[in-house]
């Protein structure tokens, strides 16, 4: 059977040689209950991979079901997807595609950095739920696993937001900040940190105190040996 406009027959073709692509563990439960997040979720990937685009080895801290890294692969050379629950690892390599390689990893980075240095670190809705007496420990071995020149990008929903989020979230989220708070964090550790603000799929540069999420990006590391 043909498509009554020709230009889709290529969707059909797609399907027999691949079949229907699957949604990852998170983005599932997402879509069941409140599909309009994916539209907030991908974006925060759109903005990863803008600011990321033609690096070449690229480190992803709490990819989850890794669904949306994809869209960070299309513009990088090189990603590794990391999780510290292989139950998300699994899950991320149930669906691994031959036309968009990536490496996967069980690792905690609250624990020990990596043992390979990347260009890029990003890290997205990773951040409020690391324990505030290990955020130190976290960043640090961010850093260590970063070559000097190297880039970090984190995203994390703001401290305003928690007074809209869901009782599932704020049972998880027990280290969310101000935008203030969250770039003297940074700050700590890279000499040049950019503050983005975020509210649903927009990324913008506006007021803080008003934004549902937040997104530093950062350069320059300062040695701490």
């Amino acid at each position: 059977m043909n498509m009554k406009e020709s230009q889709y027959n290529s969707q059909l073709e797609l399907m027999k040689k691949k079949g229907l692509s699957q949604l990852g563990l998170m983005i599932n439960e997402d879509w069941d209950g409140d599909p309009k997040r994916l539209a907030f979720v991908l974006s925060r990937y759109k903005f990863v991979a803008k600011m990321l685009e033609g690096e070449k080895d690229i480190l992803e801290v709490g990819c989850g079901d890794g669904f949306a890294s994809r869209i960070v692969k299309q513009t990088v050379k090189n990603l590794t997807v990391s999780d510290f629950d292989q139950v998300f690892i699994d899950d991320a390599k149930s669906r691994k595609d031959s036309d968009w390689p990536m490496t996967y990893l069980v690792h905690d980075m609250t624990e020990v950095p990596t043992g390979k240095k990347f260009d890029a670190i990003y890290s997205v809705d990773v951040f409020e739920h690391i324990d505030p007496k290990d955020e130190g420990k976290f960043l640090s071995n961010i850093c260590k696993s970063l070559n000097p020149n190297g880039v970090v990008i984190i995203g994390t929903p703001s401290i305003e937001s928690q007074a809209f989020a869901s009782p599932e979230s704020i049972e998880g989220h027990v280290n969310c900040k101000t935008g203030k708070a969250f770039k003297a964090l940074m700050a700590k550790y890279f000499d040049h940190v950019f503050l983005f603000s975020m509210n649903d799929e927009v990324v913008h540069t506006g007021f803080s105190k008003m934004a549902h999420y937040l997104l530093t990006l950062c350069c320059n590391q300062i040695n701490h040996d």
